[in-house]
């Protein structure tokens, strides 16, 4: 971190909170049936807000004051969701981890300091799209390919690593996220919040089927930032914060949370092979100490002009030889290596279809706003997204 940043960043200024506050975060919480462990859902806690706040608010600035975060609030109940295929083949479920309610309203509360003092003064680096306000998918699509196209234009050999983070924010450490948290200014009270925070939590897997709940016993978590948390995102991407050194001159990247992209030029073309290792070196190395790189998911692929041919040269990492492919996806775009988007629209092409039968399937039953909704939720959201990136 100390390499990419000249100086430490000012403390952050902890404040207490208030009824008012506690009450507004309980309001802003999605109506849900889920819950955690102690079986109190949104759906229970949204009503009683009037009656609870005050209390809430006693307790939340006691643990502020002391800085400790509760160990009622740090039990997850985890539940398997079938993402698809074959229902026995465990790596087809996404795990879904529910904290209790009272969690995301303490959560919430650490949340938003920690929020304002990063934006106050600019912590997180420009290379960084997720998760943040006045960004979006669409931003990063366009920097990406704006680069691209920028070094196409001036005749110089260009390609890209993509990188797949294997469980990204479950393979955080905590030692490293504290020491850049502490250089990031979160001292004091905020700092001694955030570390029993990410220690001493504990999950159970909960299988439910028709008849019955199957789960598993408590066990404790060693790495990784909370999934399903308030905090989760947020924490992350002070985590990678630092990625961006392993850039140089000759290199760009663009983030979307946990999705990894590097661009790479060089006007020397018998350079370039060597430009592209080098990079994929230090990201590697970054990795291997921070988080945990895929390589059988991270790619290559050469961006070129429909006249120019590819460069021939191994991209290798040890004995493991990285995949050069001719398309990937990137943020729900599919980019092909001359950026002629053909395969992008024979990728949505299906899915239009689909939206179009649903809707003449709809139509006889449905009052034209119900239809114009569906439109834009099925058809429309699909047709116009990356636009802004296909226009030069």
């Amino acid at each position: 971190m100390s390499k990419l940043f000249h100086k430490l960043f000012p403390s952050i200024k902890f404040c207490n909170t208030s009824t008012e506050e506690i009450e507004k975060i309980i309001n802003s919480l999605k109506i849900k049936e889920s819950s955690g462990y102690d079986e109190i859902s949104t759906q229970i806690l949204k009503p009683s807000a009037p009656f609870t706040s005050c209390p809430l608010n006693y307790i939340c600035n006691k643990s502020i004051l002391s800085g400790t975060f509760l160990t009622r609030l740090k039990y997850a109940v985890v539940k398997p969701l079938l993402k698809n295929g074959d229902r026995k083949n465990v790596a087809n479920y996404r795990p879904v981890s529910l904290l209790t309610s009272f969690s995301k309203v303490f959560e919430k509360i650490i949340y938003d300091r920690l929020l304002k003092h990063i934006e106050t003064i600019n912590i997180l680096v420009d290379e960084q799209f997720g998760f943040r306000i006045f960004s979006s998918s669409d931003k990063a699509s366009y920097k990406l390919i704006d680069e691209i196209l920028n070094a196409l234009n001036n005749r110089m050999a260009v390609g890209g690593i993509f990188c797949d983070s294997q469980k990204a924010s479950d393979c955080v450490n905590h030692n490293i996220l504290l020491m850049k948290l502490e250089f990031c200014g979160i001292t004091g009270i905020t700092y001694k919040l955030i570390k029993p925070y990410l220690g001493g939590r504990y999950q159970k897997v909960v299988l439910n089927n028709h008849s019955s709940s199957l789960c598993s016993n408590w066990s404790e978590i060693t790495h990784g930032v909370p999934q399903g948390s308030i905090l989760d995102p947020l924490l992350f991407l002070l985590y990678i914060n630092d990625l961006p050194q392993i850039t140089n001159d000759n290199s760009k990247i663009v983030s979307f949370a946990d999705d990894t992209s590097i661009i790479i030029t060089n006007p020397n073309p018998t350079n370039f092979g060597n430009s592209v290792n080098k990079i994929f070196q230090h990201i590697n190395e970054w990795f291997s100490k921070s988080s945990s790189l895929n390589l059988d998911k991270t790619h290559y692929v050469q961006f070129v002009t429909k006249n120019s041919s590819l460069i021939d040269f191994n991209f290798m990492h040890g004995n493991k030889k990285i995949a050069n492919i001719c398309n990937t996806k990137f943020l729900g775009l599919t980019l092909d290596n001359t950026l002629s988007w053909k395969t992008h629209i024979e990728t949505i092409i299906p899915k239009l279809s689909s939206a179009s039968f649903a809707m003449r399937a709809v139509k006889p039953f449905l009052s034209q706003d119900s239809l114009r909704m569906v439109y834009y939720t099925y058809f429309h959201s699909i047709m116009t997204y990356g636009i802004p990136t296909f226009i030069p």
